[in-house]
């Protein structure tokens, strides 16, 4: 193996990339978490050094990648439907916050959510 990482996901809470870990491990996939001891520690400042992160091998990539877009859960409405791009149509939206401003970084509950589509990269306002 030649060492180097890909960063495939990050997640605010370390029970989040359990399943994920789970998962890529039994497809044969080495997982590896950065950033998981310090959140058990103190889960409070996730916002602030941008959550746990799942690396795995460059090598594993692709495979890794069409495993969690199986398992990834996408975006849903307070009706739980898909949120649909209005640009691409496709249904595969993740939330998104800017962050932008010492404010919204100090209470991030306060942002208005958005989307982001997986498919364009276009971000839109929630409904």
């Amino acid at each position: 193996m030649d060492g180097k990482f890909y960063q495939l996901a990050s997640f605010e809470y370390v029970a989040d990339v359990q399943i994920l870990k789970g998962k890529l491990e039994s497809e044969g996939i080495p997982v590896f978490l950065r950033d998981e001891n310090t959140l058990n520690s103190d889960p409070l400042i996730s916002q602030a050094i941008g959550g746990v992160k799942l690396l795995v091998y460059s090598q594993d990539k692709e495979r890794a990648l069409e495993i969690y877009n199986e398992v990834r859960v996408y975006a849903l409405d307070e009706n739980d439907n898909p949120i649909t791009c209005p640009n691409c149509k496709a249904s595969k939206s993740e939330v998104y916050y800017n962050r932008k401003g010492v404010f919204y970084k100090l209470f991030p509950f306060f942002e208005k959510r958005k989307y982001k589509c997986l498919n364009c990269g276009m971000i839109t306002k929630s409904s």
